[in-house]
């Protein structure tokens, strides 16, 4: 690790398949869209630097396939997660559906209790809506997660995801100091108003 980051961070995307998981991983990494992309075999793995408040962390992206067939790949990694990215379709409200049981899941396999979790509505560009925004924000409000609408086609929402992620990651020192210790360390809080970095594309509940 190079002296000036801050910490390694395992980061988790889960969701049913089709909801653009990959296509978001895709489009932070490298900003690249792939109207074209395929279902996840298995897991995929990306690394990215992401400098927030000044503080660089290097992020261990892990997405993982939302066919039931790769259920039994994807236990072993949620294990050490310091974060979450859950995502749902907001054309298709059976994604929606199907959340309490990733969060079922998480909880099952995950190790820690304290990692922060983070509600994506993925697919805005699209006009055949079924969910609209107080739906994913009332879920997200009821299951203390961060919650952010997005497009990985249009960019809007994407790298705002994951900065708000880390974010709040780095501002819970338990969940990452014991895996590198930093002396002198300066975290910026969170705003008085609820939002982060990012304005109002991103609520903090």
């Amino acid at each position: 690790m190079n002296e000036d980051t801050l910490t390694t961070l395992k980061i988790l995307i889960i969701g049913e398949s089709g909801v653009g998981k990959s296509s978001l991983l895709l489009r932070f990494t490298a900003d690249q869209f792939n109207p074209d992309i395929g279902a996840t075999i298995g897991v995929d793995f990306k690394v990215k630097t992401l400098t927030v408040e000044g503080n660089k962390a290097k992020l261990a992206i892990w997405d993982t396939a939302g066919q039931e067939r790769f259920r039994t790949l994807t236990p072993s990694y949620y294990r050490g997660a310091q974060g979450v990215i859950l995502v749902y379709d907001v054309t298709r409200r059976e994604t929606f559906a199907k959340l309490d049981h990733w969060l079922n899941e998480l909880e099952t396999y995950c190790t820690r209790n304290d990692l922060v979790k983070m509600l994506v509505g993925n697919k805005i560009d699209k006009e055949d809506r079924e969910l609209e925004r107080d739906e994913g924000l009332k879920f997200a409000r009821k299951h203390s997660m961060l919650f952010i609408e997005a497009s990985a086609k249009t960019r809007d929402g994407v790298q705002c995801a994951f900065e708000e992620l880390v974010e709040k990651i780095l501002q819970t020192p338990g969940l990452w100091e014991s895996v590198h210790k930093i002396r002198g360390v300066q975290l910026t809080e969170l705003s008085q108003t609820g939002y982060g970095g990012c304005g109002a594309y991103c609520s903090l509940v």
